[in-house]
């Protein structure tokens, strides 16, 4: 019986295939060991450490030295010389940029409010001014932005790349973002859901990480969810997976911005907790009613206790659905801890179905109004070929 022979070809591509798989891997995990580096990417230490010696001559990998478990260990990142990427989160009343390299480090940042109804065309273009700004006061070109990440508060149509339902973000329906950016900037724009990039942050260096399965509900002016799923940030068949804040739980009950009745946001957003403080408090913003429950304000309180109670039935009915280890709380309105935390914990404990020792913990992010942006840093670098990787995803 012959013998199969591997062919010089062969060997070159398996070896271009473990290149991308530790560039894939320091991509997704920001920076590794070598010894952990070998542990994610199933290769032997002596592969992980030919191929972290060749990509570091070549440019594309950064060593350091570090200390773990009391050894000396090779701390790998991508190279920061390789380019930039950008990433922007646009919600209902902010806009927040940052601009980073392929290792994840934030080198300049820029947040600013946003009117009311906001209109895409406007914003886009200010986005374009914002980031050629950001470019020259670090002195660096458009031509080094590699990727462009955006983070957008709407189901999204990924077959179209505009908003998949009307109404839930005024002033962007129907508007394909990522082509309209792209023509501005002349750099790839990769569009995604707010809260799935939220999720997608702090699975990679927030609350989330190490976390197989879990939950990311950004608590606002609305309420979304990032599903996490076999490590994997869970988007659906069409793109809009994740609509937390859109599923009923009052049947014929208050008129929500997606022209449905009843649905969570409706009940437990930013909005509607602004609209029944209205007649004792007056005009107030997200950040007054975590300040004045935070210092003892008795209504506040209770509005933000009730709505994490609501959101609690919610995340149990779907923490029966797919059993997360974790979910993971946040947004604007996270800031209030345990105001908000403590009742939706109660919730769930109330509602879920596994025994207490596999209850799912609730904590509260990390990365906080940040988060999102982040996760389109991350999304971002993602979407970029380095180092011989020649796959897009």
């Amino acid at each position: 019986m012959a013998t199969e022979r591997r062919t010089p070809g062969s060997q070159t591509s398996l070896r271009e295939a473990n290149r991308a798989r530790i560039v894939d891997a320091i991509k997704k995990h920001g920076g590794l060991t070598q010894v952990e580096l070998a542990g994610v990417t199933g290769l032997s230490p002596a592969t992980v450490s030919n191929i972290v010696k060749e990509l570091s001559a070549s440019g594309v990998l950064h060593t350091s030295p570090t200390t773990q478990s009391g050894r000396r260990a090779q701390h790998v990142t991508l190279a920061h010389a390789l380019g930039l990427v950008v990433g922007v989160h646009f919600s209902t009343r902010h806009m927040r940029i940052a601009l980073a390299d392929v290792a994840h480090t934030v080198v300049a940042e820029h947040h600013l409010p946003l009117a009311k109804d906001h209109r895409a065309d406007n914003e886009l273009d200010r986005t374009t001014l914002l980031i050629a700004d950001m470019l020259e006061t670090l002195k660096a070109s458009m031509s080094e932005v590699l990727a462009v990440g955006i983070a957008l508060p709407a189901p999204l149509d990924r077959n179209t790349g505009t908003t998949a339902r009307s109404g839930i973000l005024r002033g962007w329906d129907g508007i394909p973002v990522a082509e309209l950016l792209e023509r501005r900037l002349g750099r790839p724009v990769f569009l995604d859901n707010a809260a799935n990039l939220g999720a997608l942050a702090e699975l990679r260096i927030g609350a989330a990480r190490g976390k197989s399965d879990a939950i990311y509900i950004d608590i606002g002016d609305g309420i979304g969810s990032g599903l996490i799923i076999n490590g994997q940030v869970f988007r659906g068949h069409n793109g809009s997976a994740g609509e937390f804040g859109h599923t009923t739980i009052v049947e014929n009950g208050p008129l929500c911005r997606c022209g449905n009745r009843g649905c969570l946001e409706a009940i437990a957003g930013g909005y509607a907790i602004l609209d029944g403080l209205k007649p004792t408090h007056g005009n107030l913003k997200l950040n007054d009613i975590v300040t004045k429950a935070m210092g003892g304000d008795a209504g506040a309180t209770r509005a933000l206790a009730e709505a994490g109670r609501h959101i609690g039935v919610a995340a149990a009915n779907l923490s029966n659905l797919i059993d997360p280890e974790r979910l993971v709380v946040g947004g604007e309105l996270s800031r209030a801890g345990e105001i908000l935390l403590g009742p939706i914990r109660h919730a769930l404990e109330r509602s879920v179905i596994v025994d207490e020792a596999a209850m799912p913990d609730v904590v509260q992010g990390q990365l906080g109004a940040r988060a999102s942006t982040l996760g389109a840093v991350a999304h971002a670098i993602d979407q970029v070929a380095i180092g011989g990787n020649d796959t897009i995803g």
